[in-house]
């Protein structure tokens, strides 16, 4: 590092800073300041300091003891404030106002060129002309930071893509995330998108400090900053080599940006962030392929983890024609890198049995290093697939794994067969269970005829029945749900409406306080939706859009479970495998019995109106947008009262928006729905509208 000039202004004064007089210690601190954020931006973004460590070090200092001297003239943008919150107790959720949407993904040129062709088509672009913004596709967890006048005020997760979790204090003591942004022209509230990895280096040093201390040591650069990010106490993650790399943005508010993507991530950079050094523009999809080989070929030697290339439509107007299609952008693709792929030995296949019953051989292997982790079980899917490869214990096997996918065997070297090697065949008694093993007739899944009785799906079906989009029953996780069953204490989600303060407060870490909070979580769950229950029960084929069809169309239950196959099919969506896997599980006795348990238990909803008197509901034919926070219930519980008077719930604004309905932070739908003149209701007016209509009880 180059050794710079320590100014005199700092070198006058070497106490505690109290001697100082309050307006000369505003100044010095001001300076401190502004030089500690110069050098801060040089060595984390730049990679360029221009002093040394140990200067550093006085410089900092000094302003933390004047800071401490003169506590009212802290401010939260100050370097000294990067770690200073205390451990939180967990995260708040974070709703996004646009969407962190995720890519699709390419494998190969071909399906590159296919991307490129659709953007053309769909642009009228018949040459080679689209400009292509390239960047590495790095090895991260994405991350939302949230700017207003300047001013870091909020860090949130990627999430589900809609919803995230605020980790704000963590995200604070990340050096390359500035605080206050640079320079100026930023936009008044501006949401920078970017990865934050953790380098090789630090990785290793970070791994060989933990072997040496004999602490668990993370198996790739990825987990490490996923669980380095949502540490309750920030003072861990600031102990953790974290950087981030800023590669867009999302929420812009009060400001403009640049029409060019590449010229986006420019005004990032002046603004103070990281930006990857590998990002360029390429006129051409050949010329991006160009640039995919280039970095493959320097993959191994990057300080940092990449497993592709991504492209996106340089030009913002043209993202914005080409639009979105589900969770990802027409305009954007990951292209990744060939697929890592190792030999090991297979030892042995056992059988899993998951929560529908269906029974899965899965190989256990001599573990082997491959796309980045430590692999020793890979799925073989069924016996279809292990009888084609002609698998046998004792083989030698390839295993494939690209990005997040779950290892799999893909192969066998027959040429290396031991004469040992063992066949495999399907067992013909569950695993777990001991119930008959039973293949339905053109379907590759065998399936354990023990249903809810079994207890690999019991406990399986117990994780779906709490979740959220089912009965929701916060507090219910799968450790709890594995001591309840083990003790005999539950057999049927029946059984979770009789358990006690006492049971609950009786098993491993559950408190007395804790166990009331359970038993107050079940009880409110008895109060749910005909399409929530139908969900819950984990019926084969049926997904939460399916519950949505069969309650809409059905409208209650009796119908529902008098309903043939041909009755089924009337459901939109329904075909005759959904039909026949819903009546199959309807005609089972014991789920008779857990069905008409819950309902003995006082779980109830209120009946829809069937499909056939929808459109004489209030809201038919009319589409809402949720967008913000809401402050009198949670955005799913809105959706479904909402949908229960005949409204479609969409998630953009658009000229067939009836009504926006905006909560807090509401962000650009908010915009657009002003701009477009569409109906705004705020929170109050929103409840009013509901208890009008009798679907929501009256305030007591």
């Amino acid at each position: 590092m180059t050794r710079g000039h320590v100014p005199d202004l700092f070198a006058e004064a070497q106490d505690a800073g109290g001697s100082v007089p309050e307006p000369a210690a505003a100044a010095e601190i001001a300076a401190l300041r502004e030089q500690l954020d110069e050098h801060a931006w040089r060595y984390y973004v730049l990679d360029a300091p221009v002093v040394s460590d140990a200067e550093y070090d006085r410089l900092f200092q000094r302003l933390k003891a004047l800071e401490a001297a003169h506590p009212e003239l802290v401010r939260a943008d100050s370097p000294t404030q990067r770690v200073g919150a205390r451990p939180s107790e967990g995260f708040a959720e974070v709703v996004h106002a646009v969407p962190m949407l995720s890519l699709d993904n390419v494998f190969s040129d071909e399906e590159a060129r296919d991307f490129d062709r659709r953007v053309r088509e769909r642009l009228g672009v018949a040459d080679d002309s689209i400009e292509y913004n390239c960047e590495p596709k790095l090895d991260g967890l994405a991350l939302s930071v949230l700017y207003e006048q300047g001013h870091l005020v909020r860090a949130a997760t990627r999430g589900d893509g809609y919803t995230g979790e605020d980790i704000t204090a963590n995200v604070r003591t990340i050096p390359s995330v500035p605080l206050k942004l640079r320079g100026s022209g930023w936009p008044q509230r501006l949401e920078v998108r970017g990865e934050v990895l953790m380098p090789r280096a630090g990785f290793e040093a970070m791994n060989r400090r933990a072997q040496e201390a004999g602490d668990k040591v993370f198996v790739n650069p990825r987990n490490a900053a996923a669980g380095s990010l949502r540490q309750l106490d920030p003072a861990v993650t600031a102990s953790r080599p974290l950087v981030l790399y800023a590669y867009g943005v999302g929420l812009v508010e009060g400001g403009a940006l640049p029409g060019a993507h590449f010229d986006v991530l420019v005004c990032l950079r002046d603004w103070g962030f990281k930006v990857n050094e590998h990002v360029t523009v390429a006129v051409g999809i050949e010329a991006a392929l160009g640039y995919f080989a280039r970095l493959q070929a320097l993959r191994a030697s990057l300080p940092y983890e990449i497993d592709g290339i991504v492209y996106k439509v340089n030009a913002i107007a043209q993202q914005e024609a080409l639009g979105f299609v589900s969770r990802a952008p027409r305009w954007a693709v990951a292209h990744k890198f060939p697929a890592q792929e190792e030999t090991t030995e297979l030892l042995d296949v056992e059988f899993q049995v998951g929560r529908t019953g269906a029974v899965t051989p899965v190989a256990r292997l001599k573990p082997v290093f491959v796309g980045g982790v430590t692999v020793s079980n890979a799925t073989l899917h069924n016996m279809d697939e292990v009888a084609r490869m002609d698998i046998r214990v004792g083989d030698t096997v390839v295993v494939y794994r690209a990005g997040d996918v779950i290892p799999k065997v893909v192969g066998v070297i027959a040429e290396k067969r031991p004469p040992h090697a063992r066949a495999v065949s399907m067992p013909s008694q569950c695993p777990v269970c001991g119930s008959a093993v039973v293949k339905p007739e053109g379907e590759a899944i065998a399936r354990c005829s023990g249903g809810l009785y079994c207890p690999a799906q019991r406990k399986e079906a117990l994780r779906h029945f709490a979740s959220r989009l089912a009965m929701n029953i916060d507090g219910l996780g799968e450790k709890i749900i594995d001591q309840l069953v083990d003790q005999g204490l539950v057999k049927t989600p029946a059984d979770l409406y009789a358990l006690t303060v006492g049971q609950l407060a009786a098993l491993e870490r559950m408190g007395e306080k804790s166990a009331q909070n359970l038993v107050a979580a079940i009880a409110a769950s008895k109060q749910t939706t005909l399409r929530r229950f139908l969900y819950a029960l984990g019926i084969r084929e049926v997904g939460e859009a399916t519950a949505l069809a069969l309650a809409a169309h059905f409208g209650s239950l009796p119908p529902l479970l008098a309903a043939d196959e041909a009755a089924l099919q009337q459901v939109p969506d329904v075909g005759p495998v959904v039909a026949a896997a819903i009546a199959g599980f309807f005609r089972q006795p014991h789920n008779r019995e857990v069905i008409d348990a819950l309902v003995a238990a006082g779980v109830q909803w209120p009946d829809a109106e069937p499909a056939a008197r929808a459109a004489n509901l209030p809201l038919a034919g009319k589409t809402f947008v949720l967008t913000g926070t809401l402050a009198s219930m949670e955005r799913e519980r809105a959706k479904e009262l909402l949908q229960s008077l005949g409204a479609k719930v969409s998630g953009s604004v658009s000229a067939k928006t009836a009504v926006v309905v905006a909560g807090e932070e509401a962000g650009s739908k908010l915009a657009k729905a002003q701009e477009l003149g569409i109906e705004v209701w705020d929170d109050a007016r929103f409840v009013a509208f509901l208890r009008e209509q009798g679907v929501l009880p009256e305030a007591s």
